[in-house]
């Protein structure tokens, strides 16, 4: 029985023409700077998304980590959605490693934050409060994908109340195919962004931060010091640069995929939230765990929780999404 795997589009496998270049790879101490590939990487995810540097890391929780740190000192505050990943899935990080307090605000339903909410928690200046130093945006939040008004808007107000910007960009490119434009349409209106290789890209590992000179040059001498320094990691890089030759455009069909299967949930009668790009949430209430199990004896992952997300990939077909929306029709049926 093939495995389908819905949990995330994190459990993607290399494909045949990615191993080949991983092999291929030339390879130096990137600890030195001296890894040609990963020195290609850098210099070409900076290019496209119109930075002057880019620093490859492990994770995109390190990514993230080392955007708040290089944006704000000990003391200082970042203003993030309950929601996000630099807030709710990164084990804290940005407290723990950083000192750097979270005020988390509501997201609201397109995955935006409310600027106006975002505004009124912006601390005064005052010794008695932590200072407000960044606001921290999502794209795609929960599989939606922010508008580029909004970015324009957002940019606009950060300048305006003096915070720097940072874009967790783990699916950056999953919102470009969305939106039809060139990822740099949304990546301009930020100060840094995190780039994930390891999504829907297809990268077995590995996340590029993106900035200023300066602003990597920090990041890079963090990055040490929390234990990102690799070696010979050209043979990782290669995958993260055969996937943005190779595997941006095909996100397409994730999307359509996703689209596939909550309309066939949709028309199964189950309650499904609006798809826009590869990610679908089911709300499923005390029948998680039933489904979880059920679906498992059928070859298929998911997943417990009462608001059910599956994530569509490259290593899930067409037919497969077929075979999950029958599934879960089996399931009501018992």
């Amino acid at each position: 029985m093939s495995v389908i795997d819905l949990r995330s589009d994190t459990v993607t496998q290399p494909t045949a023409g990615m191993l080949d270049a991983m092999a291929n790879a030339a390879t130096g101490d990137d600890v030195y700077g001296e890894d040609p590939t990963v020195n290609r990487l850098e210099a070409e995810l900076a290019r496209r998304l119109g930075f002057a540097a880019a620093l490859f890391v492990p994770t995109g929780t390190m990514s993230n980590l080392l955007s708040l740190m290089a944006h704000c000192e000990r003391g200082d505050e970042y203003i993030v959605g309950q929601q996000a990943h630099t807030y709710k899935y990164e084990g804290g990080g940005a407290a723990v490693l950083g000192s750097i307090q979270p005020q988390p605000l509501e997201v609201q339903a397109d995955g935006s934050l409310d600027l106006a909410q975002v505004a009124a928690a912006i601390k005064p200046d005052d010794f008695h409060f932590a200072r407000s130093r960044l606001l921290a945006l999502e794209n795609t939040m929960q599989g939606k994908v922010l508008p580029l008004e909004y970015l324009a808007q957002a940019r606009r107000f950060t300048r305006e109340y003096g915070l720097a910007l940072h874009l967790d960009g783990a699916r950056l490119y999953n919102a470009a195919v969305k939106l039809g434009v060139d990822a740099r349409e949304i990546t301009q209106h930020f100060d840094s962004v995190s780039v994930c290789l390891s999504k829907g890209l297809g990268a077995p590992v590995g996340s590029v931060l993106c900035g200023t000179a300066e602003f990597i040059a920090k990041a890079r001498r963090l990055r040490k010091m929390v234990g990102g320094g690799m070696r010979q990691a050209g043979i990782l890089a290669a995958a993260g640069l055969y996937a943005l030759d190779n595997n941006i455009q095909r996100l397409a069909d994730d999307h359509a995929n996703a689209q596939l299967l909550g309309e066939g949930l949709r028309a199964a009668g189950y309650e499904v939230e609006p798809v826009q790009t590869n990610m679908v949430y089911v709300k499923m209430g005390d029948k998680a765990e039933a489904i979880k199990a059920f679906a498992a004896t059928r070859g298929i992952k998911l997943s417990a929780a009462a608001r059910l997300r599956m994530v569509t990939h490259m290593d899930v077909s067409r037919a497969q999404i077929e075979q999950v929306v029958a599934t879960f029709v089996e399931f009501s049926r018992n």
